[in-house]
């Protein structure tokens, strides 16, 4: 194949990655910012942890894939996204340590105020990503002041707090909310399953808002003809989203959330190509000046057809595996050692 469409491949292959990450992180995101709402109690937090603690770290291999590939399709993109946003990057890195850290340590210690202590850290280090992911693409489109670039990483972070960009964090921040508390209602029983469809049916309407006025103001500001068709796509099934939840049918609702950060994805790519980063005060970068060479893409596309097909066959058998609802009785007590007080 000639470089021009290699380039566009992986270009779409990015897209693709960012797609599984998105879909995948996304309801254990959710999980971990609606753990204070829906676990009453320990035992209650325990179960919504142990829906997501077989999955919630080969979820994270879909960044590290999107990250990599990036790197060696276009490193240019790499290089100047990284820099430009070294700042909101380096909190979510921040974010995603300390809450990996946090689902194994909550359990050390048999002590109310150091599981409190880990839950913050699981609550913040969920929501946190989930908003500047959110900031992080919308200036995809928005674009980086070269000016601001030139003068600093403080600079950047506050021309990347732009109206558009911190309305695209509060998309994916309820959506992944909502697409969080589908999922628990999907992996739960009983009272816990009712809590989440509960919670699911509240947080549907202002996502479906939310992430309304952003597809509308992206496909008017940056869209072409065609991505009306991912922005009405989206729009159909957050409405369904609305009308499922109340019938009850949490695994229809899941896979209209995952409907919805897909069409987002593929109208944020749709609406850049074949831009990947605009550059305000300098030549944008798009997939001709930011690709690497054709020997390069020819490499990283022989390795994906290999790995590709044993990655997805490996996850899909981890989610067949821990398919099963979780419930009280599930969990056994805790078994940390218990935190001695001292009476002074």
């Amino acid at each position: 194949m000639d470089i021009h469409t290699l380039r566009i491949i992986w270009f779409g292959l990015i897209a693709v990655l960012w797609v599984g990450y998105l879909v995948l992180e996304g309801f254990d995101f959710g999980v971990g910012m609606l753990l204070p709402f829906l676990g009453r109690n320990d035992t209650e937090r325990r179960v919504l942890i142990n829906t997501i603690g077989p999955v919630w770290d080969g979820n994270e291999v879909w960044l590290l894939t999107a990250g990599g590939a990036t790197f060696a399709a276009f490193p240019l993109w790499y290089s100047t996204l990284f820099s430009a946003f070294y700042l909101p990057l380096l909190l979510v890195l921040a974010a995603l340590i300390v809450r990996g850290v946090a689902f194994e340590y909550r359990g050390k210690i048999d002590d109310d105020a150091w599981r409190a202590r880990w839950d913050w850290a699981i609550i913040i280090g969920s929501a946190l990503p989930s908003l500047l992911w959110g900031v992080a693409f919308g200036n995809l489109l928005y674009g980086v002041d070269f000016e601001n670039y030139k003068s600093g990483p403080f600079s950047v972070l506050l021309h990347a707090l732009n109206p558009f960009s911190l309305l695209t964090g509060l998309v994916t921040l309820s959506v992944f909310a909502l697409h969080g508390s589908l999922f628990l209602a999907l992996k739960t029983t009983g009272e816990l399953r009712e809590r989440a469809l509960a919670t699911a049916g509240r947080l549907a309407i202002p996502a479906l808002a939310v992430a309304g006025v952003w597809a509308i103001w992206t496909q008017l500001a940056y869209g072409k003809a065609w991505t009306w068709v991912p922005v009405l796509v989206a729009a159909a099934a957050l409405v369904g989203v609305v009308l499922v939840v109340r019938q009850g049918r949490e695994g229809l609702g899941f896979v209209l959330t995952t409907v919805t950060t897909v069409m987002a994805v593929v109208l944020l790519f749709g609406s850049m190509y074949p831009t990947v980063l605009p550059l305000r005060g300098a030549a944008s970068l798009t997939i001709d000046n930011a690709s690497s060479t054709h020997t390069t893409l020819v490499v990283m596309t022989w390795v994906a057809v290999i790995m590709t097909p044993v990655v997805l066959a490996y996850q899909t058998w981890t989610y067949w595996v821990f398919r099963s609802r979780l419930g009280l009785g599930d969990i056994p007590l805790a078994t940390g050692p218990k935190r001695v007080r001292s009476a002074a």
